[in-house]
């Protein structure tokens, strides 16, 4: 008989990927939300295994599940989760059951603050294109993969390690489940002031994923970075490294060994992440002529730097960047790339922490580069977080841009998108949608 796993919000992204996952594996599986939104919904639906009706109900707990698994959309009072707990169900955060499913799998974690995503579709790219045998768990839907989730009895398994919490009642990182024999640490920059309230507070969460390494664990890690720098140093680390900077690239391409290889993707965080994936594919053996022979058709992961096509006379790229390193890095990479081209920047402060009046000053130049920026954040967006309303003058103070506007409602966006000269590069950066924009309708 199948395992039975019943999912407490199934909706989220890797929730309702790993639920897929196991369906396919033929476990059973059951599932709640309160709500579930697209493209969820619809690959729930077509598997079979989409909630009949939404909201909590102590009656999906029963004594013959194996297991629960609770995501983090769940609140700690869940009464699906005082029935698992009352009759003594197993009760799992998603990271967990992962890392259970994969404890006898050579296990690879990319973990950091940025470039977690693309450094991890790198090396997937890489070994796929040699045909080699692998599971995942990565945070980003990929081109050319069905699911973000994959269970086999593969040989190893890569792993994309988030830093936030694990679930309502495990406050546990997410990475500090999987035990890596090879860790990636791409570098530390504070983000999600409502999680960590402190830089300390966040840095120590690598501190604690360093120091829970074992012994025969290779870390690969960014060397600029001077949070990693401090961590690694201190005597309660043991394992190898290996420190990485990033590739030297002409433009679109990088010689090594005397032979030329052409890149598909731009940027030097992305020169970085494509460092960091040759030493993780190093280590299992493959050499540099094979990582950059199969790199080269690689395009990035969806909302990193992606190319979104050309709009009239610009080019449109989207990013997932929204803490400050991150909205600065995007920024710097385009306008570094295309050189004396205009860039023009559109940030949506969208987390709890862009929302924050206290974490706003962080974006201190952050846009610098830009020549022109827009900021945009919507009122309704601030109700929604039940959030105080900000004062745009404020806002605008904030990023000390010499060009910049601010933007209160994402129904405008579009019209400023349209309004621009069209003689350059146009950057839309949002872990979010700028309120379901149509791309392609700007330009």
């Amino acid at each position: 008989m199948s395992k039975s796993i019943h999912f407490i919000a199934i909706g989220g992204s890797a929730m309702h990927n790993l639920a897929l996952a196991l369906h396919d594996m033929g476990y059973n599986i059951t599932g709640s939300d309160d709500e579930i939104y697209e493209p969820s919904r619809s690959r729930l639906s077509k598997a079979g295994i989409l909630p009949s009706s939404m909201g909590w109900n102590e009656g999906n707990i029963h004594k013959r599940l194996d297991a629960v698994i609770l995501g983090m959309h769940a609140k700690s009072d869940n009464p699906e989760l005082a029935a698992a707990k009352k009759l003594g169900v197993p009760i799992y955060s998603y990271p967990e059951y992962v890392a259970l499913a994969a404890k006898d799998q050579k296990r690879i974690v990319v973990a950091g603050s940025h470039g977690k995503t693309t450094t991890t579709a790198i090396i997937m790219h890489v070994l796929g294109k040699l045909g080699m045998e692998y599971d995942y768990l990565v945070g980003a839907q990929l081109e050319g993969f069905d699911r973000m989730v994959k269970l086999t009895n593969a040989p190893l398994i890569i792993l994309e390690g988030d830093e936030y919490l694990s679930s309502p009642i495990d406050r546990r990182p997410k990475m500090m489940h999987y035990h890596p024999d090879i860790a990636v640490i791409t570098g530390v920059a504070w983000d999600h002031i409502n999680v960590f309230s402190t830089f300390e507070i966040y840095e120590d969460q690598f501190r604690q994923f360093i120091n829970n390494m074992g012994k025969d664990t290779t870390l690969i890690y960014f060397k600029k970075d001077k949070s990693l720098q401090k961590v690694i140093a201190e005597e309660t680390y043991k394992g190898n490294s290996i420190p990485y900077t990033n590739i030297n690239n002409d433009q679109a391409n990088v010689t090594v060994a005397n032979k030329t290889y052409e890149l598909n993707i731009i940027g030097s965080h992305n020169m970085q992440n494509i460092e960091a994936a040759r030493n993780v594919c190093a280590q299992l053996g493959i050499s540099d002529d094979a990582f950059f022979t199969n790199i080269q058709d690689f395009k990035g992961a969806a909302k990193r730097l992606q190319y979104r096509g050309s709009r009239g006379k610009y080019r449109v790229y989207q990013d997932f960047a929204h803490a400050p390193s991150k909205v600065k890095a995007t920024c710097s990479a385009v306008k570094d790339w295309f050189g004396e081209e205009k860039l023009y920047a559109f940030f949506e402060l969208h987390t709890f922490s862009s929302l924050n009046k206290d974490f706003l000053p962080l974006y201190k130049g952050a846009l610098d580069k830009a020549d022109k920026a827009y900021v945009v954040y919507d009122e309704h967006t601030l109700k929604m977080k039940n959030m105080p309303p900000l004062d745009p003058t404020f806002v605008k103070e904030q990023f000390l841009h010499h060009d910049i506007e601010v933007i209160t409602d994402n129904k405008l966006v579009k019209r400023h998108v349209n309004q621009l000269s069209k003689d350059g590069n146009l950057l839309m950066m949002s872990s979010g949608t700028f309120g379901g924009l149509d791309w392609e309708t700007i330009g």
